[in-house]
């Protein structure tokens, strides 16, 4: 296995890190490298924000649900999907009858994000660091914009906490679902509840009935604790505000 593919498949989210900074020449490395990810049309759809400030990761730690190894993090990184450089680009050549930045600006911009996110990932991983994705960076928009000052056509699609892998740390890999149910052939395949139950046995031999939701299997656990949850709707409602900025107006 080439050290690429060894970096990809070590890779687990970290939660605790070494208490020593990111040195300035490893941010700066990490930082060319995820200016090097694919992105559409050679736009560059996105901006990353550094975060050092303990203030402000302490903040961030509260609004992201209430996460404390957040603010413990030596290092965050914000990535956001970003139209506002384009259409203030735009306006500035007096474009005829442009609009606002539409829904579909939002996507491909949040794709540009996430694909430098994860090139990042990489990058910080090939030199010793660990990463865990944050999501909840999307729930509170009205409070996240404010904090970061975010301006209309900007959206925080993740987050990144950084740190070095503490001395004593010790991997713990999750299994994944097995390919045939992930990988599909020519077109899409939808699962018949025979293949549901193969692909989730896995799964729920590790529920409990002993569990705060009274869920009764994995299912109805897994419901309560994401998909109907309220930081699931928290993240909905948000990005429905979000929205409200994305919607292709003529000016």
């Amino acid at each position: 296995m080439n050290p690429v593919l060894k970096t990809i498949h070590n890779r687990t989210s970290l939660r605790r890190y070494k208490d020593t900074p990111i040195s300035d020449e490893h941010l700066k490395t990490v930082l060319e490298a995820t200016l090097r990810a694919p992105t559409a049309g050679n736009m560059m759809l996105y901006s990353v924000l550094t975060i050092k400030d303990q203030a402000m990761k302490e903040k961030l730690s509260k609004t992201c649900d209430n996460q404390p190894f957040i603010a413990r993090a030596p290092l965050l990184l914000v990535f956001l999907a970003d139209y506002q450089r384009w259409f203030d680009y735009y306006r500035m050549s007096d474009v005829a009858q442009l609009r606002e930045p539409d829904v579909g600006d939002l996507f491909l911009a949040m794709d540009d994000a996430i694909v430098a996110a994860q090139t990042a990932v990489l990058a910080a991983e090939s030199l010793g660091m660990g990463t865990c994705y944050i999501g909840d960076i999307m729930e509170n928009y009205e409070t996240h914009r404010e904090l970061l000052q975010l301006p209309d056509y900007v959206f925080p699609a993740a987050m990144l906490t950084l740190g070095y892998y503490p001395d004593d740390y010790s991997p713990k890999f999750r299994d994944r679902f097995a390919e045939e149910y992930i990988v599909h052939s020519e077109k899409y395949r939808n699962l018949s509840d025979e293949d549901l139950q193969k692909m989730f046995v896995g799964l729920e031999e590790g529920f409990s009935p002993n569990n705060k939701f009274g869920a009764k299997n994995m299912g109805q656990f897994m419901y309560a604790r994401k998909t109907g949850s309220e930081f699931a709707r928290e993240m909905s409602r948000s990005i429905r505000a979000a929205l409200q900025n994305w919607q292709g107006r003529e000016l």
